[in-house]
């Protein structure tokens, strides 16, 4: 069996080991994806990105979420993926998409959110495989990259509507790999991944299967990607504010990173956040990243609440700075 380090192809797109970022709706942004690239990532992939949005040219979706730093392409590939219900649609995108410099186009075909599924797009598309296949099918097209789809199993417990689709985009659209979360969609992130599923589709699918859902520790990620048999893996939510499973998993560290590491990284998300987004919008938006740093920090359950709680109140970044300084400075008093 493959080492997680070991490279893979997907499409003509060599990757230099087996280990990916998965798309992170409304996280996933160019440095994100930069920071996974810093720690190994060998395949970063992009939010959820309108199909809709990208075709009509809506200014805001095309200069942020179609932001591709030159960075994320060394020591590795990056994906963009696009959501949508109109195959039209989806091949207009994937040539835009193509030309801002993507090297993988990913199309979701698993997100269960009702926005999404209300327009026949997302976890939806499960239940409507012919449009799912035209869909890729116009990707591919469309773009000349290669596709890969992230599908989950099934729509509700017990259905695997998305086992029998993964097949259909493969061998009628031409889809280079399937990303596969064994979750139903009805129940999001809850519960336990089927691995036993997911080891049965790289066992019959004519392409590589990339494992997602329940991979939040290195143990976890080693023994999922053994159980499965799978090509690559896909960390989510294990890597937010946590790069440092990346390195681990590549077997570059064997510690968790020191406060002093986990403090120069948020100093490093807050500047290139402020870059992208300007600093007013950047300090609403870093809210949502600080738990997982603090998280980090090995802090008591109870101070690591009341920080997490200072933090969302904090209107600059300097004073983001000091509180976290404040806080750890009493650790050791």
């Amino acid at each position: 069996m493959a080492e997680l380090s070991d490279p893979i192809t997907i499409g003509a797109v060599e990757l230099p080991n087996r280990l990916a970022l998965a798309p992170l709706a409304g996280i996933g942004n160019w440095f994100v994806r930069l920071q996974a690239r810093r720690y190994g990532a060998g395949l970063v992939v992009s939010e959820m990105v309108s199909s809709f949005a990208v075709h009509y040219r809506n200014e805001k979706t095309c200069r942020e979420l179609l932001r591709i730093d030159p960075r994320e392409h060394e020591g590795g590939a990056m994906s963009i993926q696009l959501f949508g219900a109109d195959p039209q649609v989806m091949r207009s995108a994937a040539g835009t998409v193509a030309a801002a410099g993507a090297d993988l186009i990913d199309i979701n075909m698993g997100c269960p959110v009702p926005k999404v599924c209300r327009t026949g797009a997302g976890a939806a598309l499960l239940a409507d495989p012919d449009r799912a296949v035209a869909l890729a099918r116009a990707a591919v097209e469309g773009g000349g990259l290669p596709v890969t789809v992230k599908l989950r199993s099934g729509w509700r417990a017990g259905e695997t509507d998305g086992i029998a689709l993964a097949h259909r985009l493969v061998d009628e659209a031409g889809v280079a790999a399937i990303a596969l979360h064994p979750r139903p969609a009805t129940i999001a992130h809850r519960g336990s991944p089927d691995y036993a599923l997911a080891a049965e589709l790289v066992r019959t699918l004519d392409a590589p299967v990339l494992l997602s859902g329940g991979l939040a520790s290195a143990d976890a990620v080693r023994e999922a990607y053994e159980q499965t048999g799978a090509a690559a893996v896909m960390l989510a939510r294990g890597a937010l504010g946590n790069p440092w499973l990346f390195e681990e998993l590549l077997g570059g560290r064997d510690q968790p990173p020191s406060r002093d590491e986990v403090l120069a990284e948020l100093d490093w998300i807050i500047g290139c956040a402020a870059d992208h987004l300007g600093v007013q919008r950047a300090g609403r938006y870093l809210r949502r990243f600080y738990p997982w740093y603090v998280e980090r920090l090995a802090l008591e359950p109870a101070r690591a609440r009341a920080l997490t709680g200072a933090l969302q109140q904090v209107e600059s970044f300097a004073g983001v700075r000091a509180l976290l300084d404040h806080e750890l400075d009493a650790q050791h008093v």
